[in-house]
């Protein structure tokens, strides 16, 4: 495998990262400071993100895409929750339909970035290459501003399943993040150890060829059934004009997801015993609201588990699919035995445990040449970190979809940007001043405990009580900042 240098590339703004975020960015960049040039870095080989890392089997968004979805761009399907390849070919017909597919540059992968007082540049040192001739080129490029679209989680390294003797198992033992492609699972016993999303999802899309397929949880989450295809939205498109339509249908969604977050914080004894009720409803004879269906959290202090048309409840039903809910003792060479005696004799065991945490790609960051630890700094309105100039980043929504918080956060970036170029600015920096330091308390990063998170709590920056450096709030309000908020407190503009 050879390595070489290549010269040295500018632009005004360099992306890194083509998901949902830095895709969403670029857009906005379009649309709204059209005179700045940029390039998107993407490590791996096509757009995407999760949607292209991903690969096991049924998965699916678990927010609704008529949110999830780009607003200038909107979701068209009537499916609310889409599986990930119809994800991924929406991902890559928006790209090409606002002309972005040209300035992605793919297998670049950011390894560090410095900048530099003295040109007002980051520069960033990015490996290139490594597809079908191997070749490895190292480059660097300067650009005045960066914006990381990087997401939350490490794609090379799974959440570590801290679970005795699983390395005994003679099995296999798969992640979820890293499925094998060659995996057959017809006619074996499957147990998927673990109770979010990625399970509630994996149960119903492996129960039609698997002898039986078990979810083991420590503890249970929320699992709430959504329509496939919703009566209200249906009306929508029969009576209303289809621009009229999808606009209300988005509306109505956005709505709809902040008023039961709010209920649920609100009122959650309230919002508990209704979707405790409503989930009872979907159980067949035999299996228990307690222990497998009663959270120990009252709901959205972690985040809920939606399946569509109730296809998780449906397997359970038919009897290819169960629940099972205690403390792992030992995992031996062929069976994992629970504190309670319980014994479970699996073929395959599915460690679908969360994702590790990992802010800004693992990108090693620097000022002239001094290392930054991300988790150090304080977070400005949610898209710059202190001490850090012309430094960008984006993250959504845990309590709605993805989407509305990168896209409140790109608009935002847009204006200060504007305001930039408009007034001659050479950077910008986010600075606490001396009475925040002393008076400032830390809160938390993000408003639920599931346990990835907790684990994470060293790798998120740190929030406060103070008004700009407060954490994320929700869209509405976030999309008022971002349009009429202040940005001159905290900020340091220079020239």
């Amino acid at each position: 495998m050879g390595t070489r240098r290549v010269q040295d590339a500018d632009y005004d703004v360099v992306i890194v990262g083509a998901g949902f975020s830095g895709i969403n960015f670029a857009y906005r960049l379009q649309e709204r400071n059209p005179e700045l040039s940029y390039c998107i870095l993407e490590g791996r080989h096509q757009v995407g993100g999760t949607w292209s890392l991903f690969q096991y089997p049924g998965i699916r968004s678990d927010s609704d895409l008529y949110t999830f979805g780009f607003p200038w761009r909107p979701w068209v399907e009537k499916q609310p929750i889409a599986r990930g390849p119809l994800i991924l070919n929406y991902l890559e017909a928006s790209v090409a339909e606002a002309g972005i597919d040209n300035k992605i540059k793919f297998n670049h992968r950011v390894v560090s970035m410095d900048w530099s007082s003295a040109s007002s540049t980051w520069t960033l040192n990015v490996t290139a290459g490594g597809g079908d001739d191997n070749e490895v080129v190292s480059m660097s490029m300067r650009s005045r501003f960066v914006l990381l679209g990087t997401g939350y989680y490490d794609y090379d390294e799974p959440l570590e399943a801290r679970i005795p003797g699983i390395d005994s198992f003679r099995g296999a033992v798969v992640h979820p993040q890293f499925w094998p492609r060659d995996l057959d699972y017809t006619g074996k016993n499957v147990v998927v150890i673990g109770s979010g999303a990625t399970a509630v999802t994996l149960l119903p899309s492996m129960a039609d060829k698997a002898a039986h397929i078990t979810m083991l949880q420590r503890s249970p989450s929320y699992v709430v059934a959504l329509p496939e295809n919703d009566p209200l939205d249906w009306a929508a498109r029969l009576l209303l004009p289809a621009a009229l339509a999808r606009r209300l249908i988005r509306f109505r969604w956005i709505m709809a997801a902040f008023l039961i977050a709010t209920l649920c914080r609100w009122f959650p004894r309230l919002a508990r015993a209704v979707i405790l009720w409503l989930t009872s409803l979907e159980l067949p004879t035999g299996i228990k609201m307690k222990p497998h269906f009663t959270p120990r959290y009252n709901p959205w202090e972690q985040r809920m588990c939606f399946c569509p048309g109730g296809d998780f409840f449906q397997c359970l039903r038919a009897g290819k699919a169960s629940v099972e809910t205690g403390v792992i003792e030992k995992v031996t060479e062929s069976t994992i035995r629970l504190e309670s005696g319980r014994e479970l004799h699996p073929d395959i065991i599915v460690t679908a445990t969360g994702l590790k945490v990992r802010l800004a790609g693992g990108i090693d960051v620097s000022l002239d040449g001094r290392s930054i630890r991300v988790p150090d700094c304080y977070s400005w309105k949610g898209c710059m970190l202190e001490n850090m100039p012309n430094l960008f980043y984006s993250i959504g929504y845990f309590d709605a979809s993805w989407t509305l918080g990168v896209d409140a956060t790109a608009q935002l970036v847009c204006r200060l940007l504007n305001t930039v170029t408009r007034d001659g600015f050479a950077h910008i920096v986010p600075r606490l001043s001396e009475a925040e330091k002393s008076t400032i308390s830390d809160l938390p990063f993000l408003p639920i405990n599931s346990t990835y998170v907790e684990r994470a709590k060293g790798v998120f920056p740190k929030v406060g009580n103070s008004k700009q450096w407060l954490p994320r709030s929700y869209y509405w309000k976030d999309l008022a900042n971002a349009w009429w908020g202040d940005v001159q407190s905290g900020l340091e503009w220079s020239r």
